[in-house]
């Protein structure tokens, strides 16, 4: 073992592979070795500079698997159910560098190829040979799918889903695919994880890749970026190890020539360092992306907007949707529907139908039918048709059908047509498009104009998972088309679905959909904090947005310093940008606007600066601990830890916020404001100092009533510290609560 020790360290590229009569093959390069046996099984996976075996112990797997829809060979038909069979590798051997594999109960041979680079090993299925004997009924088989390598790996502290891999503080193992066609999954079970890269006929049996690793947890972000430049890839690591990966973006909302300068203003108060254009501000609709009419002068007018956004030293993105066109474009309502949309179900006429026929018969079943309003669409050749209801009951049939909708002409049509029950987005103001199809690349092409035109910088995919089945490929694929016509590639990217190639492209993850001020922390620890920490652990930040912007009004508190205090920690804890929703009317009338842009700009910057002590990180990560920051001379911060004194009610008499801060046994800090506008307390007099300061630190001089009460103005946030332990503080404030005055104070 010593010896194999030895030899195992001294491998290099050029003796990579190796089979002793008996033994396992070895493919290996300089960090890791792979042994398989020559039945076929996957055997070890040893980080060499330790000597660490990665599998799980006494868990025998098959390196390779076939897999058949239903068993095809005909003595196989015969024995075994109509039903989706694996069969395992039995055999395996080296020839030059190409693994060749067969199987139990099939005459298939696989040859894979092995390409070991001193980062990786890649594993590319390149052919398939097939015997037949001279007996039996033979031919050469159909293969569905065919995993061409899969590793049940020992469990460990940390197990990355999205880029799949599997890591702890000393070694990481991953298996990712080398083109977006490569289906990569993996297996939980109870002593193990399982790790499998698969190729499928239904989408590219052939060439499609998988590279495997074992390094180091920091290198893996190299080994990765070596993956991505030799295969081509979108440059995923180099983007989560840009300088701007870190910062947060505005979202513009409704925005125009008018009021773009505002609009940066406000982003400047707020720290934000890059800012978003949503495409229906420019745009009629996605898919030809008409000009709206406030953009007179369409492109140029657009490309005003982005140059003032980088002359006031700000970086733009766009988000779009792309994925599908809306049913007010062209594509749809210009009379001649495009017949290229997604489709859910197929149906041939069985009686010939008029122009004004409500009812149409066909001949199968309708079973898979979107029954949802808007969603029930229909099209027959150049006609769309809204159905009602739908007989299950022989003669199958649609009923109250409008004709010609979305301004398409009633037509008649004969029997054994074909009607096309089109995939309605579930957001019905969109139909999916068929990704086989290349209407997807005539949409990306629209969009790299627009982009490159104006000088956008980032992308935000919307809608990503509106897309067709399988969605593992589909998701990614429809993504890869519009980066790939976005010049030069985005710094970064976002999306609303990720799969796995999805990794490369989706450097930032996701935002989640706004949620409301009342609800925002336990939405955030339900799901932000939540999917933050999960992708941590595939080397990607997640983006704690959208935030949308309210002001206080009869149905909500608004969005208050606070929520941004929490919102913005938790980001700055996990290396995350945070995303604004830009509601400028919202954002001019909220009394506390300067407090929620000054907060933050205070965390934005602070995240940026990459100087937080990193016990104080982690106490960040904390879902049940909450903090404030607030700003010193000389442009430092301090950071203080909160307890919420006040509760989050709607229909509080009292509309004062307060947090309290425990500064030591006896000192008891209360930042505290009032979220409508300007009010005062009084405070009853007490054995205690009482020091009102402004949230900067400077000292307030405190008014005082005839009884020796102070006089608490609530106009802005202030911060009162009580020379008192926490919970008399507090009951002291409290009592000051009572006496809220919604007048203003002169000072």
């Amino acid at each position: 073992m010593i010896m194999r020790r030895l030899t195992y360290l001294f491998l290099s590229v050029a003796t990579a592979f190796s089979v002793a009569a008996r033994e396992h093959i070895t493919i290996a390069n300089d960090e890791f070795s792979l042994g398989i046996s020559p039945d076929g099984l996957v055997k070890s996976l040893v980080y060499l500079p330790t000597g660490e075996e990665c599998l799980a112990p006494g868990v025998d797997i098959p390196v390779s698997v076939i897999t058949q829809y239903r068993p095809y060979d005909n003595e196989n038909f015969l024995m075994f159910p109509a039903k989706p069979r694996s069969f395992p590798s039995n055999k395996a051997s080296m020839s030059g560098d190409t693994l060749i594999l067969e199987f139990a109960d099939t005459y298939d041979i696989a040859k894979i190829k092995v390409d070991v680079k001193p980062g990786y090993i890649g594993f590319n299925f390149i052919d398939r040979d097939y015997r037949i004997e001279d007996y039996g009924v033979k031919r050469k088989t159909e293969l569905d799918e065919f995993t061409l390598l899969q590793l049940p790996l020992r469990p460990r502290e940390r197990f990355g889903e999205w880029l799949n891999i599997m890591w702890d503080d000393s070694v990481a193992v991953a298996l990712v695919g080398t083109a977006p066609t490569t289906f990569i999954d993996s297996r939980v079970e109870r002593d193990n994880t399982t790790l499998l890269a698969q190729t499928q006929t239904a989408v590219r049996l052939y060439d499609s890749g998988a590279a495997l690793f074992v390094t180091r947890p920091d290198s893996v972000l190299s080994r990765m970026d070596a993956i991505e430049a030799d295969f081509d890839m979108p440059r995923g690591v180099q983007s989560r190890l840009s300088d701007d990966y870190l910062k947060s973006y505005y979202e513009l909302r409704d925005v125009t020539l008018d009021n773009i300068d505002h609009n940066i203003e406000l982003a400047r108060k707020a720290g934000l360092k890059t800012m978003v254009v949503y495409y229906p501000d420019f745009a009629m609709a996605c898919g030809h992306f008409e000009w709206r009419p406030e953009y007179p002068r369409g492109m140029a007018d657009l490309k005003e907007i982005c140059d003032r956004i980088r002359r006031a030293g700000m970086i733009p993105g766009i988000h779009i949707h792309y994925s599908k066109m809306a049913v007010t474009d062209p594509y749809i309502n210009d009379g001649t529907p495009d017949r290229r949309g997604a489709v859910v179900s197929r149906y041939t006429l069985s009686r010939p139908i008029s122009a004004q026929a409500d009812t149409i018969f066909v001949e199968e079943l309708p079973e898979n039918i979107r029954m949802e309003e808007g969603r029930r669409l229909l099209q027959l050749d150049d006609e769309l048709i809204m159905f009602d209801s739908v007989i299950k009951d022989y003669p199958y049939a649609f009923v109250g059908c409008k004709r010609g909708y979305y301004n398409s002409a009633a037509a008649p049509h004969s029997a054994m047509s074909e009607m096309r029950h089109l995939d309605v987005d579930d957001w019905p103001l969109f139909i999916r498009l068929d990704q086989n199809t290349g209407i997807q690349r005539e949409i990306a092409r629209r969009l790299g104009d627009i982009y490159a035109d104006c000088g956008f910088r980032f992308v935000y995919f919307d809608g990503a998972e509106d897309v067709p089945m399988p969605y593992w490929y589909n998701v990614s694929r429809s993504q890869l088309e519009v980066y790939n016509a976005m010049h030069p590639a985005p710094l970064f990217a976002e999306g609303a679905q990720k799969s796995h190639f999805g990794w490369h492209i989706l450097s930032r993850g996701n935002a989640f959909d706004i949620f409301p001020p009342e609800r925002i922390r336990t939405a955030m620890k339900r799901y932000t904090l939540r999917c933050a920490r999960q992708v941590a652990c595939d080397f990607t930040s997640v983006n704690f947005g959208w935030v949308n912007y309210l002001a206080p009004s009869d149905k909500t508190i608004g969005m208050q310093p606070d929520m941004f205090d929490y919102i913005c920690s938790k980001a700055l804890a996990w290396d995350s940008p945070i995303s604004l929703v830009a509601n400028v009317p919202e954002i001019d009338s909220h009394p506390r606007t300067d407090d929620n842009l000054l907060t933050i700009n205070l965390w934005e910057t602070l995240k940026l600066d990459k100087s937080l002590d990193p016990d104080l990180k982690e106490a960040l990560r904390d879902p049940d601990r909450e903090f404030t920051i607030l700003p010193r001379k000389g442009g430092r911060v301090e950071i203080f830890e909160v307890s919420q004194l006040t509760p989050d009610s709607l229909n509080a008499s009292i509309p004062v916020r307060a947090f309290t801060s425990r500064l030591s046994d006896s000192r008891t800090a209360i930042i505290y404001w009032d979220i409508r506008g300007a009010s005062h307390l009084t405070l009853p007099a007490a054995n205690a100092r009482i020091t009102l300061q402004s949230v900067d630190g400077k000292t307030i001089k405190l008014k005082r009533d005839r009884d020796g009460s102070y006089i608490i103005p609530t106009d802005s946030r202030r911060v009162l510290i009580v020379d008192l332990p926490e919970a008399e503080a507090s009951e002291l404030f409290n009592q000051a609560i009572s006496t809220y005055k919604p007048n203003h104070i002169n000072e």
